[in-house]
């Protein structure tokens, strides 16, 4: 059975939190491990470019990010880990696609639509007001990355389902206006991923300023998880696990029986700040060895390049067949290039060639057997009276033989009949 190809891409503009890591990272590093898949994994620096214009941001994003996947296990002989700007191939697949795009299916995307709506909102009469051609047509770059591996699966949050959709039209659109070189890809979506929540119980988030990042120091960690939004609840009264911020961070990173440990504390009364120190302790002590890996990284920042370099050159195995094909069958070839269907036909020539040089070698092959009867035609004193006889036996002769034989004589008196015939004129 044929491995299934995963992509995913993150966009470098922010430093890794927990809910990145538990989101996606985790599940994507996991999933990476299964025999059935072939998994594409790439820092999205293209698409950072789109809302943020800080390069600084872009590049420490960049560092971050590289360095987060590989502390947190991701084994790149198993997955392919590369940078999308070291692929030239995908912005040069992103115009192709662009040219074959309608402006329509564009105006449909879900940030553009917003955007307009925003500036609507407040009253601008130029609805398209700071909207950059990056943010209107950034849904092609991401079909380009995702065509160029032919990825039959993208695993997506719900409100980038759309982008997939327009991947699939972009691709048909392609397939039937040239040749079918692109798969239709499938959007993942985890409908079970559970909310990670944030310092202020709403989904963690970079937008919403309310993350834990994942290898900050100690005593930032200790500072950040104390500052988490609880109720006014006393110690010694019992408290509900379910609705505490504090609860369901623990949750998300403890086994089965230090959840219920945990739980527990919490119907017997636990008090918040004992609840905060446990969670310190518990999530620094999980993620002290890939912090300690994490900075080594960082200081080691020539290899993770080598590491990304690699990844890029393992990717691109895929990319330079493939945008080759593309290329050709867009138009965009070398001088000399003659299509498939162009050298069947130049084939199919030649083989009538071949047949009409096969017709004359075997009417010569003929010629020399009759040789003798047509010179004595030719030699007699009456070559008109000896052309008719030798016709007519001809002619007789061929009643009396089968069909092998028949066909052969056939053919010789056609040639007789035609050379013969300046005889009868």
């Amino acid at each position: 059975m044929s491995k299934k190809t995963v992509l995913t891409g993150i966009t470098t503009t922010g430093t890794p939190h927990i809910g990145n890591y538990l989101g996606a990272i985790k599940p994507a590093i996991t999933a990476s491990e299964q025999p059935g898949f072939e998994s594409y994994f790439f820092l999205a620096d293209y698409h950072a470019l789109v809302k943020c214009h800080d390069p600084e941001r872009v590049a420490r994003s960049s560092r971050e990010i590289a360095a987060t996947w590989l502390a947190m296990g991701l084994d790149t002989d198993k997955a392919t880990f590369y940078r999308q700007s070291d692929i030239p191939e995908i912005p040069e697949l992103s115009w192709i696609l662009t040219c074959m795009t309608s402006k329509g299916l564009m105006n449909r995307s879900h940030a553009y639509k917003a955007s307009v709506d925003a500036n609507q909102a407040s009253g601008k009469t130029e609805l398209d007001d700071g909207i950059s051609m990056g943010l209107f047509s950034y849904p092609i770059l991401m079909a380009a990355d995702i065509l160029m591996f032919n990825a039959d699966i993208v695993p997506v949050g719900k409100d980038q389902i759309q982008h997939i959709e327009m991947t699939r039209d972009i691709a048909g659109r392609f397939n039937s206006t040239y040749t079918e070189l692109f798969n239709l890809p499938t959007a993942q979506v985890d409908e079970e991923t559970k909310l990670i929540p944030g310092l202020d119980g709403r989904k963690m988030s970079k937008s919403y300023d309310n993350t834990l990042p994942l290898f900050c120091s100690s005593q930032q960690l200790y500072k950040l998880i104390k500052q988490i939004d609880t109720d006014s609840k006393q110690p010694g009264e019992p408290k509900d696990p379910d609705s505490s911020t504090v609860f369901q961070l623990y949750n998300c990173f403890a086994n089965e029986a230090e959840t219920m440990q945990m739980r527990e504390q919490y119907l017997n009364g636990i008090g918040w700040g004992d609840a905060k120190k446990e969670l310190f302790e518990f999530l620094d002590e999980k993620l002290a060895a890939p912090r300690n890996e994490y900075n080594r990284l960082m200081n080691d920042l020539p290899f993770v390049e080598s590491v990304l370099l690699k990844g890029a050159e393992k990717a691109r195995a895929k990319t330079v067949p493939l945008m080759d094909k593309i290329r050709i069958a867009a138009g965009i070839r070398p001088l000399p290039f003659v299509p498939v269907e162009q050298l069947k036909k130049v084939k199919k020539e030649k083989s009538a060639e071949d047949i009409a040089r096969a017709e004359q070698g075997r009417r010569r092959g003929i010629l020399m057997q009759l040789k003798a009867a047509l010179d004595a035609v030719a030699n007699s004193d009456e070559p008109n009276l000896a052309a008719a006889q030798l016709l007519e036996e001809k002619t007789a002769k061929l009643a009396t033989l089968k069909a092998k034989a028949k066909d052969r004589a056939e053919n010789e008196l056609s040639i007789l009949k035609e050379e013969l015939a300046k005889f009868s004129a």
